[in-house]
Parts: structure tokens; C-alpha cells; sequence
């Protein structure tokens, strides 16, 4: 139980210090440092285990393969009030990694066609992020 104790501290933990949503392969690749024998279906395993306890979420992105992100302060603040943490993603077009956004244009009822209800919305903004801007400089 210890090992997989291990295993499962390096995911969370890689995915609590990367700031930004990882697929299962990078959140491999990272994770060995600490777990040199972490394999790719032990990835998703622990993934699988972290997303039901809550403590990580999916992110999904048309075209992308799914990624995951530890919970932000605002989502363990939410955590346990019924209603998940709110949030949007950045995605950078020149190195593909994929950003959290803590600020929401509100609600999108007004987009919405005459007589429908928006239960949800995701927003996802595309461009390039700073450090690939700042490279082509």
C-alpha cells in the first residue's frame, strides 16, 4: 500500500506545482522524478482515483487529448458546497500547454436562444502565451 501511497503523491504532487493542466503522459514523464518506476496505466489509475475523490479535475479541450488539474485554492474552498469551482483555460497554439483562468464573464443566459436555459458553460481562450510571445520577440 505504501507504493501506491508514493504513486499517488507524485501525480498530485506534479500536478499541484505545474500550474497548468497536464495530459497522463507529461504527468508521467514529470512524476518520475519522484517515482522512478511510475508507468503510464499507474498514471491513470491514480488519475482515475484522484477525479472521483475530488481532488482533481478533468479538462477538456475540442481536438485536445484530456487533461487534468489539481484543484485550485478556489475549488478546495468549494469543495463539499455541492456547486464545483467555476473556471476557464488558456490554451497556447504555439506549445500547447493549457492554463487555468480564475475569472468568468459571467452568466451566458443572454447568448442563449429565446426560451432556452444555460445550465453550464466552458470557455476556452486560444492564442499564445507569454513565454511564446515573448520568444518571437
Amino acid at each position: 500500500m505504501e507504493r501506491q501511497t508514493r504513486q499517488r503523491e507524485a501525480v498530485l504532487d506534479t500536478l499541484a506545482k505545474c500550474g497548468e493542466a497536464l495530459t497522463p503522459t507529461e504527468i508521467c514523464e514529470r512524476a518520475r522524478t519522484c517515482v522512478a518506476t511510475l508507468n503510464l496505466s499507474t498514471v491513470y489509475r491514480q488519475l482515475k482515483d484522484l477525479v472521483d475523490s475530488g481532488e482533481v479535475m478533468k479538462v477538456e479541450i475540442a481536438g485536445q487529448s484530456t487533461r487534468f488539474e489539481a484543484l485550485c485554492e478556489e475549488g478546495r474552498a468549494h469543495s463539499g458546497r455541492g456547486a464545483p469551482h467555476h473556471h476557464h483555460h488558456f490554451h497556447c497554439r504555439s506549445c500547447d500547454r493549457v492554463y487555468p483562468i480564475h475569472k468568468c464573464p459571467g452568466p451566458m443566459r443572454e447568448l442563449a436562444p429565446r426560451g432556452f436555459r444555460v445550465e453550464h458553460h466552458d470557455l476556452t481562450l486560444h492564442g499564445r502565451c507569454a513565454s511564446c510571445v515573448g520568444a518571437a520577440a
